[in-house]
């Protein structure tokens, strides 16, 4: 009997455990409190100093920090538009959850998955406070605290077997202090480009999750569970540095691009032009610019007398999308007086170009880009030219080493980032934002003007002002970075009527371009010499040339593509080192296959470097 009844009681204790746990669970979950009760409101001033240091938290910012500001219209405006707000938002959450949901019918002994309630609640969201910052980017940023305790009614119906399994989501709260960025600012509606969001802090987020009737968050362990879950998750993907970008206007946009590499063009000669003069001759010339560019076109010299003129002159143009840009050129016959003749134009572009790499064309000039035009069929003659991209170094990849706490990037050959964009060829990009308290003794007509390297340009002149508003960029194409020179930058005022003193000096800069180079931008504001309180804005940014290729990224399985001969890799190897002015130890083992970008459309061939040995007077090469 003392056995049996040890082993009786072992049995019992095992199941009268977990039946308890189930019932205290149960219980737990579905008897409500008896001590509930309605909260008790009262004025702020019937409380005493110890209630009010309880509630201190929780009054808005606009209270406690005094760069916030108070928005009460903005949260009229949501409480008047929110049932409206509701339904449209509800609807964007419905029709882009229902695909997903699709996805999965037939999966897992899934019959169907549909939304038996979809409502947001009759509370809208409430902003308690935004604080704005002003910077020299051109960009807004605010960061407005959003606190929003809804009585959301969210339920889900889920047919798995023969099983109808209802989820219910209910009584979300959520506190957040987002980071919102317009940016860029663009004069096209709605006059920003894209959205970055990021989160400054760690956003509490409660809810209560009903399954089959009862709440699931009320287990015990698993409430915490969730939360940290959701925390981790968020702060891997929104936390600041960390952003979420929304894209607002579309790419194709030519104030949302930036450049992106220089394309070399020489235009080396013609064969066979028209005859469009009386005497049997022509006096040819070319013009040719990229497609979707503002800058004017360039033209080379005039060939008086030649229908196979010679030229041999070199132009540098710069590229923002090499996949969708074309070179245009357009062959005409100067005439001294009246318009000039056309001779014929063609167009090619740039995707068929690989970087660094000079490639020679021949092209066969027609009237128009139209195949199906007869007048195309006719000869014109044809044009010789000589292209070469080179890309720019990219600003994530020149910071990449400190940003992953390595002092090199992972995807550049050469020097660490430090002195990545040093002793190389560049665009140098002048963006004049405008000026303030520019004050003229006579007349106030501000346009500014750039003098660099024996260049000068001149910004669009604003009448009748003190603060003109320019944002007109200018760029200077450079064979080697500007490290010991300066840039001038004058504000000058012009008489529009006639004037003994037409034009008058409002103040000058000279900007060190030094630093330009080293951290690859500046966005300042000068005070001007020689005037009074005038302040120009000026951002301006130096983009160096890679000298090396990058190596293809990661990609699904388009990351390797064809090889290439050895000898090939080896004479394009040497090529590019060379033009790096860099010498090749004799050993030397040169790296053996070049692969193909994953970037089909553009079908650019990139070179991907293996450790090599350099001759003692140059610097090691990263190894990648």
């Amino acid at each position: 009997m003392g056995f049996l009844g040890s082993l009786l009681g072992i049995i019992g204790f095992g199941i009268g455990i977990p039946l308890g746990l189930l019932l205290g669970f149960l219980l737990f979950i579905y008897v409500e409190p008896g001590d509930v009760k309605e909260p008790i409101c009262r004025p702020i001033h019937e409380f005493d100093t110890n209630s009010l240091l309880d509630i201190l938290p929780e009054i808005p910012l606009w209270v406690k920090h005094p760069d916030y500001d108070r928005i009460d219209w903005l949260n009229t405006l949501l409480s008047d538009m929110w049932p409206y707000l509701d339904k449209a938002i509800c609807g964007v959450i419905k029709s882009t959850a229902e695909p997903v949901f699709a996805e999965y019918i037939g999966k897992f002994k899934l019959k169907s998955v549909e939304f038996k309630n979809l409502s947001l609640g009759t509370i809208p969201p409430s902003i308690h406070g935004i604080k704005v910052h002003e910077t020299n980017e051109n960009e807004l940023v605010f960061e407005p605290a959003v606190r929003w305790a809804g009585n959301h009614n969210i339920t889900l119906v889920l047919k798995l077997l023969s099983l109808r399994i209802t989820v219910q989501l209910v009584d979300v709260q959520l506190f957040a202090a987002p980071r919102i960025i317009l940016k860029p600012l663009v004069p096209t509606f709605p006059c920003f480009a894209s959205v970055a969001v990021s989160l400054m802090e760690k956003p509490h987020l409660d809810f209560g999750l009903n399954l089959l009737g009862g709440d699931v968050m009320a287990i015990p362990g698993v409430y915490q569970y969730v939360q940290d879950t959701i925390k981790k998750q968020v702060a891997s993907l929104y936390l600041w540095p960390q952003t979420f970008e929304i894209p607002i206007l579309d790419g194709s946009v030519g104030f949302t691009k930036k450049p992106v590499g220089i394309l070399h063009v020489k235009v080396v000669r013609a064969i066979k032009l028209l005859k469009m003069d009386l005497l049997g001759a022509s006096d040819p010339y070319v013009k040719l610019s990229l497609s979707g560019d503002k800058l004017p076109a360039k033209k080379t010299s005039i060939k008086m007398k030649n229908l196979n003129p010679e030229w041999n002159e070199d132009f540098k143009l710069t590229v923002k999308d090499p996949d969708s840009q074309v070179l245009q050129l357009h062959a005409y016959d100067w005439e001294k007086v009246g318009t000039h003749d056309k001779l014929g134009m063609q167009i090619v572009p740039l995707r068929l170009l690989t970087p660094h790499e000079t490639k020679e064309f021949t092209l066969n000039l027609v009237k128009n880009t139209n195949p199906n035009d007869p007048h195309n069929k006719k000869w014109r003659g044809k044009l010789v030219v000589e292209l070469t991209f080179k890309p720019f170094i990219d600003d994530r990849e020149l910071f990449s080493g400190s940003l992953h706490g390595s002092g090199k990037s992972e995807d550049m050959v050469g020097k660490g980032s430090e002195d990545v964009s040093l002793n190389r060829a560049g665009l140098l990009l002048v963006l004049l934002q405008g000026a303030e308290d520019v004050e003229g003794n006579h007349h106030n007509n501000p346009y500014a003007v750039v003098n660099f390297g024996g260049e000068q340009k001149k910004t669009k002149t604003v009448k009748k002002t003190r603060d003109p508003c320019w944002n007109e960029e200018f760029q200077f194409v450079l064979e080697e970075a500007p490290l010991k020179e300066k840039i001038r930058i004058e504000v000058m005022s012009r008489r529009t009527g006639f004037s003994f003193r037409r034009k008058e000096s409002l103040g000058y800069v000279d900007i060190n371009l030094n630093d330009v180079v080293h951290n690859g931008r500046i966005n300042e504001k000068y005070n001007l010499i020689n005037s009074r309180n005038g302040v120009l804005h000026v951002k301006i940014r130096w983009k160096a040339v890679c000298l090396f290729l990058r190596k293809p990224k990661t990609c699904g399985t388009n990351t390797i593509g064809e090889k290439l001969k050895l000898r090939e890799n080896i004479e394009y190897s040497q090529r590019v080192y060379a033009e790096a002015g860099v010498a090749l130890a004799p050993s030397v083992a040169l790296p053996t296959s070049i692969f193909v970008s994953p970037h089909s459309s553009s079908n650019l061939r990139y070179l991907m470097c293996h450790p090599i040995i350099l001759s003692s007077r140059m610097l090691e090469l990263s190894t990648i």
